[in-house]
């Protein structure tokens, strides 16, 4: 294993799919208090992604695994037949247009005027965020091999 082949993009990489991780189970959004009929499945109060989305939580613990299966190949100095990283910045892409759905435009709970966004829920956003940009910087500093025309 070679831990000094690790770059800062794996670096910010996995910071993102850490903060993701951890903000998955921090509250994302709080009920109004001044509305009794406010609920979330049922549920008053603050409640966390984890809680929140019965599907969408295992699709994020996914998403935040990726840099840290990056992390993996660069420091095993496995071979790929893409650029580095550029896995981890698509799960990333899809993890922020996930969390963003369901954050600013399809929020859980009954009447969606009564939900509000909590901390947890722009952690989780930042590290989708920096998941993207260290993918990004690390797919960035490899090189794609360029085949002549007509080979598979």
């Amino acid at each position: 294993m070679h831990f000094d082949r690790l770059g800062r993009g794996e670096l910010v990489a996995a910071l993102g799919g850490l903060l993701l991780a951890v903000c998955l189970f921090l509250p994302w959004y709080e009920t109004d208090a001044d509305n009794p009929n406010a609920t979330i499945d049922g549920v008053s109060g603050a409640v966390s992604g984890f809680d929140g989305h019965q599907i969408l939580r295992w699709l994020l613990l996914a998403a935040a695994a990726a840099p840290f299966i990056l992390v993996w190949i660069v420091i095993r100095d496995h071979e790929l037949s893409w650029p580095r990283g550029e896995m981890t910045a698509v799960a990333a892409i899809a993890a922020f247009g996930l969390i963003a759905y369901v954050g600013f435009l399809d929020r859980p709970g009954q009447p969606g005027g009564a939900i509000s966004l909590q901390l947890g829920f722009f952690g989780a956003l930042l590290g989708s965020i920096l998941m993207v940009v260290g993918g990004a910087m690390s797919a960035g500093q490899t090189e794609r091999t360029r085949k002549p025309p007509g080979v598979l």
